[in-house]
């Protein structure tokens, strides 16, 4: 191996395989060796981690690790789409399937594991998948095109992976596990138990112990077939119930293997041949595989060193992760299931707020061994530095309080297991090379560029360090406004500034953007509250306070009427199922006591709207950042154990907020009595009703991180409650930040709920008055939008169809084509047009005075909404924003701006009498 350029073969072209190219690359400075990398999928290594993002951004190139372009600039042999078939160790030659030899020198086996698919009959259906690689997911995506019920076999990671994917898709879903818990090899019963809760609240099936007898259906997949249970209807079944090396070519080369499968490697990668290793999930390494990236980048960087001449030895690793499935927080770090007889437990669980935390120690308490986080890991970093280090405790960890503590992490702490990244190269790095990003924080170190699962932890000490050296930390709203959104919000109040492009004009540059024109609008509405769709701001706003009602995934919109505290006439259930089987609505029992119906045409927006408000109904805001719901149960007025009239005083509450504009969706809940029917401690705000008056909650909230609602003060008569949540409420639209949760505002201010009440309700700044005045000032001036919108004709035509106009030109060639006039377009807005079978979107930018044409659907869903984007600029690129994912898209070039995703087809456009041509090719050459 010391002959000059002995050439290495790698088998397998995934993330391993990739990172021991990059590696081998950079330790062998002399040159020694030439690469060949044989990999059988048809494209170079991409990210597996991150497989399931696939199906939202549906782009290959998103999850690219390496171009083949960069394998040739660092003279690597890149084979695609070959697999090798066999290995003759005594000619050190292996063969591919299409009967090409390929001599070596050494061989490095990283051909990665297969799912294991469970012998089920009736597994090899059409409709049965497995989960591995782009090609499955393409599969999996088409399959789903047609399909309603999801079956997913296995509980563990991956399958909870994959139950999110087709939960994301619409498709009912069903997880099935064996176990008699979910993800059994990384949680306990009680933490699993959490999981599942936290799952199930999502709408996912879960079937634990489950014995599948077969896979049902004539010809394709049909159903679930349980011993002992009734079937279960699925149309599409995804099997991710575990891995298993890929040994046989080394099995069948006679290379050592384990008895339970995988090569049998020592600290050096090597197996029982000399010139053959094995890294990554292939790799038996102490009667170990491991089916994480981390260990494999470890045993990559060890050979890399080894074949380079530098000493280096792989001693194992732990298995330690920290995940997000399905929007709960997972960690398992150490060893926290190690035998009961010499370790000791601690464990803290909170049901309500879905946190559960344990902690394994020795037996003397002295060290931590492993543990459990469910619901809250913010404290993992800190907590796996010291089992990994085994440094003794210094006292017990403050549970099911926010963590927070990763700036204080030790420099010798490892922040990256994916890249052995440390806390101290991280901090360096910062100070060094003035890196101000966590952006550019990975580019510099490589921390956050594997799994992503400690960015979080990356940001803490980024944030610490920066203050360390007298940067400045604050989060600027974007490019367009050197500034907070708090302190644009004073700046408004100031000056009394009325339109965005004031705004921009004496304090930001640029056109705006999909983050600063919303954040602007709201800050208008909160202080002036002058109608959304007036001509100034409704280029300010998302496509769903544009159209007053929540886009869904297929373009089509839902309605929401309000119906304060849930209490609602017979006549007006009435008009709702009427509406809905008039225009063939879907309607649906929301969470917030409400109706919602779901599939309605921007043009039919008014005709409904036009019934309803006849019926009494208002504007129910589901579509705004804004106060939607106030529940309630009956109170006095039916339940024998209310103590007040919580449905008078939530209809109350729900008449005097509605409609007020907020960083963020605001929820409110009033319960009779102490049982809390309610459920108002999981509300923004909430009231309690007590024999001597009300509770008040502030700052809960469920959704995917569950916050119990902080006691903010008790025994108040209505009057004292409604003043303290004028407040409190105004307090929140001022000083938080952009898109921030009553509950995130409250971890992150600095004295918590004790600062608030000071506020609030001991008025500590003197500033009470003032924000009940600037309250009453948006109650006085409420109206409902829709109401508006159907006065005004003005405001109704913008609800046409989409598309606006037809063109039936039997275009042969490449032309300009009149589309439209020029007063069709609304000032800074946009129209679509059809052309042929597809759909043109055309868009107004009148600072420049500039016009644009790109196709209009959405390149991700191919809906027809890119014309309900906002447009703005990123450094002087004028750009639209897609309304159903936020992808941005130079509206020159058509490139996504965003990511390394699809791009968008682009026209030429030229004003001419009035008129709007945009320059097509032929019907069939677009369809093309």
């Amino acid at each position: 191996m010391t002959k000059s350029s002995s050439r290495v073969v790698v088998v397998g072209n995934g993330m391993v395989s990739h990172r021991f190219c990059e590696r081998l690359v950079e330790h062998d400075r002399a040159g020694r060796y030439r690469l060949v990398v044989c990999g059988e999928e048809p494209r170079p290594a991409y990210d597996r981690v991150h497989l399931t993002e696939y199906f939202a951004h549906g782009s290959a190139d998103q999850l690219s690790l390496g171009s083949a372009a960069w394998y040739a600039d660092h003279g690597i042999e890149l084979r695609v789409g070959t697999r090798v078939a066999s290995i003759d160790r005594g000619r050190r030659e292996v063969a591919t399937s299409g009967d090409q030899v390929i001599a070596y020198d050494a061989l490095v086996l990283a051909t990665g594991s297969a799912p294991f698919v469970p012998a089920i009959p009736g597994i090899d259906k059409p409709g049965a998948f497995v989960y591995r690689t782009i090609e499955d997911l393409d599969a999996i995506l088409s399959w789903c095109q047609t399909a309603r019920r999801a079956a997913v076999i296995g509980g563990g990671l991956l399958g909870l992976e994959a139950a999110r994917a087709v939960l994301d898709a619409g498709l009912e879903t069903h997880v099935f596990e064996v176990a008699p818990r979910l993800m059994p090899r990384q949680l306990d019963t009680v933490g699993a138990a959490l999981l599942e809760t936290s799952i199930r609240e999502l709408g996912v099936h879960v079937h634990l112990g489950a014995q599948i007898a077969a896979i049902g259906g004539d010809g394709v997949v049909r159903r679930v077939e349980l011993v002992g249970q009734a079937p279960i209807e699925v149309d599409i079944v995804i099997v991710s119930a575990g891995i298993r090396p890929r040994d046989e070519l080394a099995r069948a080369a006679g290379i050592a293997i384990g008895e339970r499968g995988g090569v049998i490697v020592d600290d050096r990668m090597c197996t029982n041949d000399p010139d053959v290793f094995a890294i990554g999930e292939v790799a038996l390494h102490a009667g170990t595989t491991y089916g994480l990236v981390a260990p494999g980048y470890e045993m990559a960087e060890v050979l890399a060193k080894r074949l380079s001449g530098h000493d280096a030895a792989f001693t194992g690793a732990d298995q330690s992760a920290k995940l997000k499935l399905l929007g709960t927080e997972v960690a398992s770090f150490g060893d926290p299931f190690r035998d009961a007889a010499s370790t000791k437990a601690i464990a803290y669980e909170d049901q309500v707020r879905g946190v559960y935390q344990k902690l394994v120690l020795t037996r003397d308490g002295a060290q931590l061994v492993g543990g459990i986080l469910v619901g809250d890991t913010s404290d993992y970093g800190r907590l796996l530095h010291l089992a990994r280090s085994r440094q003794p405790m210094t006292g017990l960890p403050m549970f099911g309080a926010a963590g927070g503590a990763c700036a204080e992490l030790p420099d010798d702490a490892q922040v990256c297991s994916c890249n052995n990244v440390a806390a101290q190269t991280i901090r360096e790095r910062i100070r060094t090379d003035s890196l101000a990003t966590v952006a550019e924080v990975k580019l510099c170190t490589r921390a956050g560029s594997g799994c992503g699962g400690c960015i979080p932890i990356v940001t803490d000490l980024l944030q610490a360090e920066l203050a360390r050296c007298g940067r400045a930390t604050k989060q600027l709203l974007c490019e367009h406004f050197a500034f907070t959104r708090q302190e644009l919000f004073q700046i408004v109040a100031a000056t009394r500034i009325r339109t965005f492009e004031e705004l921009v004009r004496d304090h930001g540059s640029g056109l705006g953007c999909e983050v600063c024109k919303p954040t602007v609008a709201s800050i208008l509405a909160s202080i002036h509250n002058e109608p959304i769709l007036d001509e100034p701001h409704r280029p300010l706003q998302d496509s769903n306070d544009r159209f007053l009602a929540n886009i869904q995934k297929d373009g089509t919109y839902s309605v929401v009427p309000r119906i304060p505290a849930g209490e609602v006439t017979p006549d007006q259930l009435i008009t709702i199922g009427r509406v809905g089987k008039k225009y063939g609505l879907y309607t649906k029992i929301t969470g917030g006591q409400r109706i919602d119906l779901f599939g309605a045409r921007v043009e039919q927006l008014p005709e409904i709207w036009e019934e309803l408000v006849a019926a009494g109904f208002e504007s129910g805001h589901a579509y705004g950042k804004a106060v939607r719901t106030v529940k309630s149960c009956v109170g006095t007025n039916w339940c024998r154990f209310g103590v007040q009239d919580s449905t008078a005083f939530a209809i109350r509450i729900e008449h005097r907020y509605k409609g007020i504009r907020s960083p963020h969706k605001l929820k409110s809940a009033v319960s009779g009595c102490i049982r809390e029917c309610a459920e108002a401690q999981s509300k923004d705000f909430g009231l309690i009703a007590t024999e001597s008056g009300w509770n008040v909650y502030v700052c809960g909230n469920g959704g995917s991180k569950p916050r119990h609602a902080d006691l903010l003060t008790t025994g108040v008569d209505e009057d004292t409650a409604i003043r303290f949540l004028d407040r409190f409420l105004m307090f929140y639209i001022r000083t938080a930040d952009r898109l921030m949760r009553t509950s995130v505002w409250l971890d992150k201010m600095d004295g918590g709920i004790e600062h608030l009440r000071d506020v609030i309700v001991r008025d500590s700044l003197g500033i009470g008055v003032e924000l009940e005045q600037q309250m009453q000032g948006l109650v006085d001036t409420y109206a409902c939008e829709w109401k508006g919108v159907l006065q005004d004709p003005a405001k109704r035509a913008l609800f046409r169809p989409d598309p606006v106009a037809r063109v039936h030109l039997p275009i042969v060639q490449r032309q300009f084509v009149r589309l439209a006039s020029v007063s069709e377009v609304p000032r800074d807005g946009s129209i679509a047009v059809t052309y042929g079978d597809t759909q043109i979107a055309i868009f107004h930018v009148s600072a420049r005075n500039e016009w644009y044409a790109t196709q209009n659907s959405c390149p991700h869903t191919q809906a027809m909404v890119l014309a309900r984007g906002i447009v703005g600029d990123a450094h002087g690129t004028p750009k639209v924003a897609c309304p159903l994912h936020k992808k941005t898209f130079d509206l020159r070039s058509g490139d996504c701006l965003s990511a390394d995703a699809p791009s968008i087809a682009v026209f030429p456009v030229r004003i001419e009498d009035g008129g709007i041509y945009v320059e097509l090719p032929p019907v069939a050459e677009q369809r093309s």
